[in-house]
Parts: structure tokens; sequence; C-alpha cells
């Protein structure tokens, strides 16, 4: 009787039921946000924490799979290797679990521990290593990935320099921004943390309407504003908001797109992300704190009302330990 009714439900079809969760990944909700002080402008968030692991990372994981797969760089059995500051590396994992790949992610100590929990849960093994070293180092978390991916034999995803990771965000992101906002957006606020989505929602508009604004949300520390304001690359700081800011510019980000940077404070992202939880009910990560903090300040500035875009890039839930803890924040002097 159970196997009947196995085949029985096997052969049943709902034409709004997935069969699949990557299927789920994408087509991610916006919202307008009405509690803020946007002055004259419309400030429009697209919440990528909708995703199925809860961030937008899932949409490049399954691109730069999918295309390695296409062009014969990852087989069956091959184990993935990916340096991340924890999302990446979920929806790799996701991906990953589906498709029967082992996993193993290297993980900067500055991480969340949430991340590293969810990570395991998934299947992955993580290995952590130092975020207080620069690239060249050895055990800056791209160099020690690519290290043990070329000893083992191991498909580097290689986020930062890996073209799909661009074209997930130009065939996905940026006509999603264009179809929800009915082709009115006016400017579009991002980060960098490897540049896909600056470089592939910003060709994606530039190509619909070129006087589209693509503005830079930046974490103090990071050189990547200051290279933008200046033409000079500062030596890189440090910066506690997680998945943003980087201390080199990734080959695949395109920063001739920008217009207008922001650098944004630890304290300024951490008590932004917390105002939009409770005054939009919209629980984000720090680096959301970073995006939106920049993106209000563009929204004051203007004189005539315009419609701005930015990306709730991840949930919440897994930075309970830091930005959602009064004693985390008391450490850091982001609270009295």
């Amino acid at each position: 009787m159970s196997h009947q009714t196995g085949e029985f439900r096997s052969n049943q079809t709902y034409s709004h039921v997935e069969d699949n969760i990557l299927n789920m990944i994408g087509n991610t909700p916006m919202i307008e946000l009405s509690n803020l002080d946007t002055g004259c402008c419309r400030l429009l968030v697209k919440l990528e924490l909708a995703n199925p692991t809860g961030s937008v990372k899932d949409r490049i994981a399954l691109e730069m799979i999918n295309t390695a797969e296409a062009e014969g760089k990852l087989k069956p059995g091959d184990t993935i290797i990916e340096a991340t500051a924890g999302n990446t590396g979920l929806g790799l994992a996701l991906v990953a679990g589906q498709r029967g790949y082992p996993l193993e992610i290297i993980l900067p100590d500055k991480m969340s521990k949430e991340k590293e929990f969810n990570l395991t849960a998934m299947g992955a093994k993580v290995t952590r290593t130092r975020s207080d070293v620069e690239k060249g180092h050895p055990e800056y978390y791209q160099d020690l990935a690519e290290r043990l991916s070329r000893e083992n034999g191991y498909f580097y995803v290689n986020q930062f320099g890996n073209p799909a990771n661009v074209a997930a965000h130009y065939k996905t992101t940026g006509p999603e921004v264009w179809t929800q906002t009915e082709g009115k957006v006016d400017a579009f606020v991002c980060g960098v943390g490897s540049g896909g989505t600056l470089s592939g929602v910003g060709k994606y508009l530039k190509e619909q309407n070129q006087a589209i604004e693509m503005v830079l949300a930046d974490p103090n520390g990071s050189i990547l504003a200051p290279l933008i304001e200046t033409g000079e690359a500062p030596p890189a700081g440090k910066w506690l908001v997680e998945g943003i800011g980087e201390d080199f510019v990734p080959s695949i980000c395109d920063l001739d797109l920008v217009s207008k940077a922001y650098t944004i404070t630890d304290k300024e992202a951490m008590l932004t992300a917390r105002e939009l939880l409770l005054k939009e009910g919209i629980m984000a990560g720090s680096s959301t704190g970073v995006l939106l903090k920049a993106a209000l300040k563009y929204c004051q500035e203007q004189t005539e009302p315009k419609t701005v875009v930015t990306l709730v890039c991840d949930t919440g839930n897994r930075y309970l330990s830091k930005l959602y803890s009064d004693d985390w924040m008391r450490e850091q002097g982001f609270l009295s």
C-alpha cells in the first residue's frame, strides 16, 4: 500500500508547488520602507533574506555551480572548496547538498558562530582562518582555499574572480529590480564583497537607463569608497561588519559603474540594522545596516523625489550573538 501511495504521489503535479528547493532561489519580494526618514525619496528594499538559506548569495552559488558543471570543470564526486564570509558558503552548501558534492568552506575567524553552525549542519567541512591578515598571506582565507584546492584537486569556486557571479545578478537580480519598480528606479545602493552584485545589477540597469546611479555602501576600513573618492587606495583597516568591504579590488568588480560612495562605520551599521527591525519589522544582518545607512543618507541629500532601491542582503538570525545581543553591542561600545 505504501508503495502504491508513493507512486500515486510521485505522479502528482501542482502548478504552484516546486519540486526542488533550488527552484525557490530568486524572485524575492520588494517592500517600501515607510517608518524611516527617507527625505523626499521612496526607499525600496529587496528582501534577499527570502532566498532558501536567507541571503542574496544563493543566487551566485547556483549560477557558479551550474556554469562549472556545464563547462566540465565540476564532475560527480568532486569536492568543492570556497573562501567566504559565510553566506556564499551556505548557498554552496544548499546546492552541493542537492547535487551530491562534498564541500569545504574556509571561513575567517571574525564571522559569526551561527554561520559556522549552519554550515556544518548542512554537511560542510568548515576551516576557520585568520581575519587579521591581508591578501598574499598564506592564512588569508582566499589564499588558503586556493592552495588547498591545488594540493587536493578540489574545485575552487573563487567567487571573487568568477564571471558566473556577475552573470547571476545580470540574469536575475537586475531584471527583477527593473520589473518590480516598473522601470522607475533612479538609484541602486549596494556593497561590495566579491563585486558580483554591483557589476551584474549595475550592467543590467545601465543598459536599461544610463542615468540610473549606482551607489556604493562601504564599511569604514575598506579601501573601496576611498578609492572611488580619491583615486587612491589607502591601507586597509579593520571592521566588524560581515560580508562586504575589501582590502583589494576583486577582478570581477567594475567600480567604474559607481557614481557615489558612502563610508559607514560599524556603529552606524549595527544601529541602523536594529532600527530596521524596530521600525519596519525586518531582521537583517550587519551588511544590510551599511547599505541601509548609505541609502538613507543618499535619500536625505536629494532635493527632488527619486526611487531608490537597496537590498536586505541576509537574515539577522545569523547574528543573534552579535548585533542583536545587547551585551555584545555594549562590549563594542555601540550601546551605552
